[in-house]
């Protein structure tokens, strides 16, 4: 079992410092308050290990974890014990290690939400910021409620996006793979043909000859075959590194995802979906009570599309100038029309 290191402080007000070997930190912090201790600070020790952890927190097991924790909260369990009972029932090891942590800062009086937000690798800003607007408002149920309801329609789009691609993905590796067959076993057949007839080739034969050559470098004879599977290999490794470091770029990743929502048929998959994710996370947080700006601030970090982000901060400066984004928004420029005409209503009407 770990051991956890304490800070704590005896019935006469002396501080001190206690080592604990238990379980958990639930467990840790329920032994120290049982020999009349004030438990001030809790970890568990570091010790030296080879271990990973390689587990990853799915948006399916958010979304379980808030279905569960909110039918618990309505039923008027109190918080900790949520929080120990989903912890030690939780199936992921990464999100069941976070839970343990946050239920003990919790049983020490951190807010929830402050909590969770010291393991920005399992909550987000987003799951953050309606916990805390839920903890203010005291509908913490009805917010985690609403939780999951956008996890879970985010693991169904998400499903949908991949279900969409996934013939386009066949189709293309298909014609990948008979584009190499060609070129690497039927083209060279050819090419005999044509150096036995001599003459100059045209333009885009000799282009596919050239192409068939480097694909089949690594069948040639030395001292070729070295030389094409070095060049071959620098080529793609070169192109990867580059491609990786230009989108890094601010520049480079608003002109690549430009270009994403531009492209012929996937544009429009990539747009629709952007649009569903923007529309969904903003009317969830402001019927959390989460403020509008607040709201963009977060819709702006998860929109995944740095096009949209930028139109999304161009509408946050309009709205702190006092402006509205029904007409001349910046949102308009990658918005559909009835997205933002629906927005100028909800406003107007005071209903999201």
């Amino acid at each position: 079992m770990p051991t956890f290191l304490a800070v704590v402080k005896d019935q006469a007000g002396n501080s001190k410092k206690e080592q604990v070997v238990a379980q958990n930190l639930v467990e840790a912090s329920a032994m120290l308050r049982s020999k009349g201790y004030s438990v001030r600070e809790l970890q568990e020790k570091k010790s030296f290990s080879f271990s990973f952890d390689f587990s990853s927190i799915t948006v399916k097991d958010k979304a379980v974890f808030s279905r569960q924790f909110a039918a618990m909260v309505n039923a008027g369990v109190a918080m900790v014990r949520c929080l120990g009972v989903l912890s030690e029932q939780c199936a992921n090891p990464k999100l069941k290690k976070a839970l343990t942590a946050i239920s003990a800062e919790v049983q020490q009086g951190t807010d929830l939400s402050v909590a969770m937000a010291k393991h920005p690798d399992c909550f987000d800003k987003l799951y953050i910021s309606m916990v805390q607007a839920g903890e203010i408002g005291g509908v913490l149920d009805e917010v985690l409620n609403r939780l999951a309801k956008v996890l879970e329609d985010t693991a169904r789009l998400q499903g949908q996006v991949k279900s969409a691609m996934a013939y386009p993905t066949v189709v293309g590796f298909i014609a990948f793979i008979v584009f190499i067959g060609m070129t690497v076993f039927l083209l060279p057949i050819f090419a005999n043909v044509f150096a036995s007839l001599g003459g100059e080739l045209p333009l885009l034969t000799q282009v596919m000859m050239n192409i068939s050559e480097v694909l089949r470098g690594p069948f040639l004879p030395e001292p070729k075959r070295n030389f094409w599977i070095i060049a071959v290999i620098g080529v793609i490794f070169g192109t990867i590194t580059a491609f990786k470091a230009y989108y890094k770029t601010p520049i480079g990743k608003l002109q690549i995802d430009g270009l994403l929502l531009k492209m012929p048929i996937l544009g429009d998959l990539n747009e629709k979906s952007a649009v569903a994710r923007f529309s969904r996370t903003f009317g969830t947080l402001t019927r959390s009570g989460v403020p509008i700006l607040t709201s963009l601030e977060i819709v702006k970090d998860t929109a995944g599309n740095q096009v949209i982000t930028n139109a999304v901060a161009g509408c946050m400066a309009e709205i702190e100038q006092g402006g509205d984004d029904e007409s001349g928004s910046a949102t308009s420029q990658c918005l559909p029309d009835h997205v933002d005409s629906d927005d100028f209503h909800w406003r107007r009407d005071g209903t999201n």
